[in-house]
């Protein structure tokens, strides 16, 4: 279904033709009108589905309609786990903005940069991006309020559960008016984001795609049992022999394996740079816009960015190490295989993590086969 059937008003369909949307997702078809009736909505899709484009365009809609340039305060807030979701996001509104009479001012704020300048910047702000603690040191600071939101998004919203954020949330409810559109999105519904339905959501409509969509259909999955101490030259092999000349996204288990991983590859002659909490913002952002530029061949990072990187086309996601929980494994691999692209999930499993391996595949209901890497010959790798 094109996007011109959900509502939408038609100065959005140029920007959506440039940025080659053509054909809506369900998420989309199921959410968009919903959101534009004005009602909460519970969206449950797929990692790469279109998820953000679902409250962007009918939030920008609303301003435009409200000609919302009059407020002072930010009317609309989008809560997100980690600084690159919300620059991600913010890129999201800023391509559909220009579409507008009125050109609202957007702003993404969140740790590990200056307050201040943030501070500087948060004047006559009408849609806030933010990540919750940082948010709260701007309130307490008396750079922002919070009485004027009238719709109030939570983006990947089982995440900022997870990361620990609830007692943060919670105190950002109470800052916001009673009444408000609520819309909450999520690439899996958890018992923990069960609980937060109840509390943020007035007869919510919920459009749950989970059923609908096989999150690893076009993911081809392949295993290779191997010793801890031939992983960094199998790893090697495949990035050489199997993907030369193509992008590899690798997931590890800490920030220290990340930083010891890359010094391995770049002394092999491999092009690769780490991403991780540890590093500075600025940091951060070039090496992951260096990675979507296609500049940097090799990426290696940690489960706090398996959501905030959306690359199109990304052909392998690499697990040199597995992830603590089945869902993690899910959002990790759902790097590649995006926007009906095919892609390669490949995981390097030692014998410690086998159970744990077939764990993850009972949770998924669907077996990766097992290659012994003791038949590859990785000398000199």
């Amino acid at each position: 279904m094109s996007f011109s059937n959900l509502g939408l008003a038609p100065y959005f369909v140029p920007a959506l033709a440039h940025y080659q949307f053509t054909q809506s997702s369900p998420i989309q078809r199921e959410a968009i009108p919903a959101i534009l009736q004005r009602r909460d909505v519970l969206g449950i899709a797929k990692t790469g589905s279109g998820k953000t484009v679902c409250y962007v365009l009918p939030i920008l809609q609303h301003l435009q309609q409200a000609k919302a340039l009059q407020y002072r305060e930010p009317t609309v807030l989008v809560l997100v786990p980690t600084r690159e979701l919300a620059d991600q996001v913010r890129e999201v509104f800023l391509d559909f903005i220009p579409c507008l009479d009125e050109q609202f001012k957007c702003l993404a704020v969140y740790g590990g940069v200056s307050i201040n300048t943030q501070m500087q910047a948060i004047g006559r702000v009408t849609v806030l991006i933010a990540t919750p603690g940082r948010l709260l040191d701007l309130v307490e600071k008396n750079a922002v309020r919070l009485s004027s939101i009238e719709t109030l998004v939570l983006d990947e919203a089982d995440k900022i559960l997870n990361l620990g954020f609830k007692d943060e949330v919670d105190r950002i409810l109470d800052l916001l008016p009673a009444k408000r559109q609520n819309l909450l999105f999520s690439a899996t519904l958890s018992a923990d984001l069960s609980q937060v339905q109840q509390v943020l959501l007035a007869a919510p409509l919920v459009f749950n795609m989970e059923e609908a969509v096989d999150d690893v259909e076009l993911i081809n999955q392949l295993s290779f049992s191997v010793s801890e101490e031939r992983k960094g030259p199998l790893l090697r092999y495949l990035i050489k022999s199997q993907y030369v000349d193509q992008q590899v996204l690798v997931f590890v288990s800490s920030k220290q394996k990340a930083d010891n991983l890359v010094r391995k590859l770049v002394k092999n002659k491999i092009n690769a740079a780490a991403v991780h909490s540890k590093m500075g913002q600025n940091a951060r952002r070039d090496t992951l816009q260096r990675f979507k530029a296609g500049q940097l061949p090799v990426l290696v990072a940690t489960d706090l960015l398996a959501r905030g990187i959306d690359i199109d086309s990304l052909p392998c996601v690499i697990n040199y190490e597995l992830p603590r929980s089945p869902k993690d494994y899910i959002h990790r691999i759902g790097r590649t295989g995006r926007a009906d692209a095919s892609g390669d999930a490949i995981s390097l499993i030692t014998p410690a993590e086998l159970s744990h391996f077939k764990v993850i595949q009972k949770k998924m209901g669907k077996p990766v086969p097992m290659i012994d890497s003791v038949e590859i010959d990785i000398s000199g790798y």
